[in-house]
């Protein structure tokens, strides 16, 4: 990546709705030049999707948690299928140290946080759970520092 593929992508970001052409005024560059950049950064996998960004507490679950799971022995895959079934699992890592997983849980409440964790529970794949409910987000995921860090380093 370069400066201009950095400032193309921050621009991306700030404003969602821009089409093309205002881009590549912005930008100071020919549409053709957005144009291929942006499908050069797709088939590389650096840009994603173009979906809109859900507000998950807006969108009913005000509630986030982070699930770290303890996986019986060889059964990685059987409790990864269990949870690819629960729509409150955002996001699912897997993590060396103590536990083998992480997961982004949102919930409506904490009543309802509890019975998502009932549920992943359920599965003889997972042997143990350990919650941290989130209090506030200090520094919401972010991309940009690290786009320009990226060019500068």
């Amino acid at each position: 990546m370069d400066q201009l593929d950095v400032r193309l992508l921050t621009t991306m970001r700030a404003h969602p709705r821009i089409g093309l052409t205002e881009l590549a005024r912005l930008l100071g560059v020919a549409r053709g030049t957005v144009q291929a950049r942006v499908e050069k950064l797709t088939a590389g996998g650096v840009i994603t999707d173009f979906g809109p960004t859900v507000s998950v507490p807006a969108a009913g679950y005000p509630i986030l948690a982070f699930v770290s799971l303890q996986i019986a022995q060889g059964r990685l895959a059987e409790a990864v299928i269990a949870l690819r079934a629960v729509p409150e699992i955002l996001e699912v890592h897997g993590t060396s140290g103590q536990h083998d997983l992480l997961c982004r849980v949102v919930a409506r409440s904490t009543e309802h946080l509890q019975e998502v964790i009932a549920t992943v529970l359920a599965s003889p794949a997972v042997q143990r759970t350990d919650t941290t409910i989130a209090l506030s987000t200090q520094i919401p995921f972010r991309i940009e520092p690290l786009l320009g860090a990226a060019v500068s380093g």
